[in-house]
């Protein structure tokens, strides 16, 4: 496709906008910025409402996005909703939420600026909201999983165009659309409060080694200073406070971002699986969100009973994997939650958390719900508690794994058995072929004599 090729925008939507508003994720980079003159002359739309939101980007993204709205004479919306982001991210920490490895950040965030969009195209008449996503990725699924639920249309343009990176660039050319050639530097990068994903270029090898440039959160593991120790304290399993300090969630989540990173904690390099079924590698920092989840698993280590822990890691994989694809409004995640929050209820206390080489390790956990007693647990006392004395063990270790021994010993006699069928019947045959006393051999014999 090249820019001079007409484009049939009435084959790829059903929506017919008779002029009306139509509500754009604007972020002013190349696609979405080749989003608005599309929006207007091939499907239609009288006007275009760009809307940028912010979850944690960097300042200098938003500059961009108000230059850009401002050369193309656009509407331009900016809503701030690193509040509600952060909350949704604490959600995360109770739920333990991580996907193939490494924490969610960019599923978690697209929701909610899907939400926030949303609530701009109400508020300004629009008819049908638009994304600039193409269609291989998960974020189109995760916007349009929140806009689907409401009455107005939902337009696509890259993806139901079939638009490449190549068109794009060569339209904005033509255009003389306000973007500095659509590369936007080698790597593709998307940032928010709780991560930084780095991709494309040479990262899309599997094999190619990422270069140190690549990172701005987190310092080479091993470069940083001395190791330190932080305290997180939670209430509810949500983390309030660092170091004693009691600290608004997003105001918690920058701090520790700062300080984990200047010890190259949070970097995770995956093969990802996709929602569409493709694979691919992506570059992730999150040095918060990896301190505040290792912390939170020390804490309820300590409060959880061992098959609340056990039921609960298969909670929080379906949370993460609903998470993943952009659903936790749905109704087994409402399920899901019930259950989490109840075990949250005792994970209130706090974890010390060493921050060494790229590492963060608890080395420390305190909560007045702790399902421990040291009098009980420790080799300085002579019994455990409530009458229970050492000797008690005795009968227990005796059945302990019973059932396995009696199953290892009946396989061990069947394994005999049938080691003497062979040795008996081959013998007895050889006798006969000998011509030692010229009997015969019934291979149906148990003992080899032709006996059943």
């Amino acid at each position: 496709m090249t820019p001079d090729t007409p484009i049939d925008a009435n084959a790829h939507t059903d929506t017919n906008p008779d002029g009306g508003r139509v509500a754009l994720a604007f972020s002013g980079g190349l696609d979405t910025t080749v989003c608005v003159p599309l929006l207007e002359e091939e499907y239609g739309y009288g006007e275009v409402i760009g809307v940028t939101v912010d979850v944690g980007q960097p300042h200098g993204e938003f500059a961009e996005a108000e230059e850009t709205a401002a050369a193309l004479d656009l509407e331009h919306h900016v809503v701030d909703a690193r509040e509600a982001f952060a909350e949704t991210c604490l959600d995360a920490v109770q739920a333990n939420a991580t996907y193939q490895g490494y924490p969610l950040g960019t599923a978690l965030a697209r929701p909610v600026i899907a939400a926030a969009i949303l609530d701009v195209a109400r508020e300004q008449d629009c008819t049908a909201l638009a994304h600039g996503c193409t269609g291989k990725g998960n974020d189109q699924l995760r916007f349009e999983a929140v806009w689907r639920d409401s009455d107005r249309d939902v337009i696509a343009p890259v993806r139901e165009l079939g638009l490449t990176r190549e068109f794009e660039q060569a339209y904005a050319a033509e255009r003389d659309l306000p973007v500095e050639g659509g590369s936007g530097g080698d790597w593709s990068i998307d940032t928010n409060l709780w991560s930084r994903a780095i991709e494309g270029s040479e990262l899309e090898a599997p094999g190619y080694v990422p270069p140190e440039d690549i990172y701005e959160w987190t310092r080479a593991p091993g470069t940083a200073g001395e190791d330190e120790l932080v305290e997180i304290g939670f209430e509810a399993g949500r983390p309030v406070s660092v170091d004693g300090e009691a600290t608004e969630p997003v105001e918690l989540i920058e701090a520790l971002n700062e300080r984990a990173g200047t010890h190259g904690i949070g970097r995770s390099d995956v093969m990802e699986d996709r929602l569409l079924g493709l694979k691919v590698r992506e570059n992730y920092e999150h040095p918060a969100a990896t301190v505040l989840l290792t912390a939170h698993e020390g804490l309820e280590a300590l409060v959880l009973t061992a098959e609340e822990r056990s039921f609960k890691k298969r909670v929080d994989q379906r949370w993460a994997e609903k998470a993943y694809e952009g659903l936790l409004n749905a109704p087994l995640v409402d399920a899901l939650e019930g259950f989490v929050e109840s075990t949250q209820e005792r994970v209130t206390g706090t974890a010390t958390v060493k921050l060494e080489g790229g590492n963060a390790r608890v080395v420390g956990r305190e909560s007045p719900h702790a399902v421990y007693a040291a009098e009980a647990a420790s080799f300085d006392t002579e019994d455990v508690d409530g009458g229970i004395t050492q000797a008690d063990a005795t009968g227990v270790a005796k059945y302990h794994g019973f059932q396995s021994r009696l199953a290892k010993r009946v396989a061990r006699n069947v394994d005999a058995d049938r080691t003497a069928t062979v040795a008996d019947g081959g013998a007895a045959g050889a006798a006969g072929v000998d011509g030692v006393d010229g009997a015969t051999t019934d291979v149906g014999g148990v003992d080899g004599s032709g006996d059943a």
